[in-house]
């Protein structure tokens, strides 16, 4: 079996520009196991080594990254659909052409 993996919320090692919100997610949860396989944990071990980082620290950026880029992703969403609202969008004949011009180039 895999190991596992319990973040606790240290700040120990490594530079993470988005500390804040590191911050926040360590104030809520208190500790998170998260399984790996062998496979995965010797991977991470290898990238980890290769990075010169702790391999929880590699785990809690790639979390970060992927809590920013989900909330990224969610506001364009919403302003596509607030956009849409106000009628500024264009046509589905409109867009087929726009991608035919983009794939030609």
């Amino acid at each position: 079996m895999g190991g596992i993996f319990t973040p606790t919320g240290s700040q120990a090692g490594g530079f993470c520009p988005t500390s804040l919100l590191q911050g926040m997610i360590s104030r809520t949860l208190r500790a998170m196991e998260v399984h790996f396989s062998p496979e995965q944990e010797a991977q991470l071990a290898q990238i980890a080594m290769q990075a010169g980082a702790s391999a929880e620290r590699l785990v809690q950026d790639a979390a970060l990254r992927l809590l920013q880029e989900d909330a990224r992703f969610r506001a364009a969403v919403r302003e596509g659909i607030t956009q849409a609202d106000r009628g500024e969008f264009i046509e589905e004949e409109e867009m087929d052409a726009r991608l035919e011009r983009m794939l030609r180039s």
